[in-house]
């Protein structure tokens, strides 16, 4: 592995991952009550490690309590990032970490030269498992008051499938149930929000906060403002166009908006209300927020609340007849605006060609099947109900947008065509 470049490690070492997840799928005791196919289980496990939440088969009635620890596992090590666990693991027995393991990690969370990764690694750990901790404590109060079974196992599932913005439920409607609760709701939306915002924005704002640093960096500030008013104008936008939405209360009325387009936005993936039954104007701003994303350092997919906003920055500034790009009067360099619209044109690309080619192989409508294929590659995990019909064709071609989407598809580019030596500084990656 040291001898590869860190981005083919990275392709390389969550293939792995995906590889031993269905392994351990495929196995006799990983079975539940119904029967499941080698593909099936491939999907599963290709949908675990890249936090996507698709699933073909029922998470709960599928898997016995080890195969749904084996998907829990799988979304752990997905969404806390390719080689970081076990690098924790080294560490805590006061083992020394492999230049190529630390090199590796770099590149997966985009660390500039110099930067601590044993340092970075432990705390990127510790926090992970103390906010896991926090939300299943605060999800188990809140399952056993709304008298859930096994209350235990439900929260620390579903905190962990939140943080890693996975989706995966083991309640058959996903969320559906709670629509109207406000603390299963509201814990679920801060752990996805936590985890898609990642561990350098969380950091950076807690210690200018705290007064450790006089401010923000501005790659946070364009994180924190380009993800909050996303989800606001998205939570607008549905409150008033979901037909379903005004027949509840204002209250759930808030409630249920607000949630779903903070799923959609942090491709968390779990659905509060009955994704298939809403009307067309509400599927498109669906649409349009899983493809936005969440940010470069979080679990979430899309294309990135960075790239987005450079690319709206480069716009603006040519409608109004600039040559430089700002950003609250910081000149954002070429080279990462070059990076930013190839991010944006790359991903546009695999979406359409994803597709058009899942148009030709499923007979539903296009409005479904483009609304799939934006989940699977966008790590969402949202369906118009399509994903139990996919023709075993089909599966593949999901199963690749989902791999695609958790590499990044820059990066999965990058580590595909590009040469031993490194092609662009390790903070481009960032937009």
């Amino acid at each position: 592995m040291k001898h590869i470049h860190p981005l083919k490690a990275l392709l390389i070492g969550y293939l792995g991952y995906i590889g031993l997840g269905w392994i351990l799928l495929c196995l006799p005791w990983s079975q539940g009550s119904g029967q499941v196919g080698p593909l099936d289980h491939l999907f599963t496990a290709t949908s675990a490690v890249s936090t996507t939440g698709l699933a073909t088969v029922g998470t709960s009635n599928s898997y016995s309590f080890f195969g749904q620890i084996v998907i829990l596992a799988l979304i752990q090590m997905g969404g806390i990032g390719y080689m970081t666990l076990g690098s924790f693991i080294l560490l805590a027995r006061n083992r020394e970490l492999p230049a190529a393991r630390k090199n590796v990690a770099r590149w997966a969370f985009v660390l500039p030269e110099g930067f601590n990764v044993v340092h970075f690694v432990r705390n990127v750990v510790l926090f992970t498992f103390a906010i896991e901790f926090l939300g299943a404590l605060g999800l188990f109060f809140a399952f056993r008051s709304a008298g859930v079974e096994n209350a235990i196992w439900q929260a620390i599932f579903h905190s962990v499938s939140a943080f890693c913005t996975a989706g995966f439920s083991l309640f058959p409607d996903s969320l559906e149930q709670f629509s109207t609760n406000f603390w299963v709701l509201s814990i679920v939306a801060m752990l996805s929000v936590s985890g898609a915002t990642g561990f350098l924005v969380m950091s950076d704002l807690f210690g200018s906060l705290s007064g450790k640093r006089d401010r923000v960096t501005l790659t946070t500030r364009i994180i924190l403002h380009a993800t909050g008013w996303m989800i606001v104008v998205g939570w607008i936008g549905l409150f008033l166009l979901e037909p379903s939405y005004r027949n509840l209360s204002n209250e759930d009325r808030v409630l249920a908006s607000g949630f779903q387009a903070m799923s959609a936005l942090t491709t968390v993936g779990f659905n509060s209300t009955s994704i298939p039954t809403f009307a067309h104007a509400p599927v498109f701003l669906l649409l349009l927020m899983m493809i936005l994303g969440a940010s470069p350092s979080g679990t979430g997919g899309g294309l990135k609340s960075t790239s987005v906003s450079a690319a709206l920055a480069t716009v603006w500034s040519t409608l109004k007849g600039r040559s430089n790009v700002t950003f609250w009067g910081c000149e954002v360099p070429a080279h990462r605006l070059t990076m930013a619209f190839s991010s944006v044109v790359f991903y546009v690309i695999i979406f359409f060609a994803g597709g058009l080619v899942l148009l030709c192989l499923q007979p539903e409508p296009m409005a479904d099947v483009l609304f799939e294929a934006a989940s699977a590659l966008g790590t969402v995990g949202l369906s118009r109900g399509i994903t139990g019909d996919l023709t075993p064709l089909s599966k593949f071609v999901v199963i690749a947008l989902m791999f695609i989407g958790r590499i990044g598809p820059i990066t999965f580019g990058l580590a595909l065509f590009s040469g031993e030596s490194k092609p662009l500084e390790m903070e481009d990656l960032a937009v």
